[in-house]
């Protein structure tokens, strides 16, 4: 069984962007049908694709809503600094905070997880 962690940077503002977030969560949805130990984490910009597809209007919550149970959670800091903490909040989005608010991907490591990122 691999151990893997994947983390979102990438916003949705343009097709290439949109097309990474749907790549990861694909990449999740293959691991976790497979039994692998796979998190997803939003981190970066990324906190805002999470808060967006976790509203059930967006035509991506379907896909999302097929991974929800591995995501990990939020940037804690990065929520703040795009202006989304509330809205995550709201829909009950779990905060990550490890190190200098942000997630740290050195206790994943250091816990055998790989790290691919999008």
């Amino acid at each position: 069984m691999v151990k893997v962690s994947i983390v979102v940077f990438a916003e949705m503002d343009d097709h290439a962007d949109r097309a990474r977030v749907v790549n990861a969560l694909e990449a999740v949805k293959e691991l976790k049908e497979h039994g692998d130990d796979v998190e997803l984490i939003f981190d970066g910009g990324g906190v805002t694709s999470a808060v967006a597809m976790a509203d059930p209007d967006h035509r991506l919550h379907r896909l999302y809503s097929l991974v929800e149970d591995r995501i990990g959670g939020i940037c804690r800091y990065c929520a703040r600094a795009f202006d989304v903490y509330e809205k995550a909040e709201e829909l009950g989005l779990t905060f990550l905070a490890e190190y200098d608010q942000h997630p740290s991907l050195r206790n994943r490591l250091v816990e055998g997880y790989q790290i691919i990122t999008f």
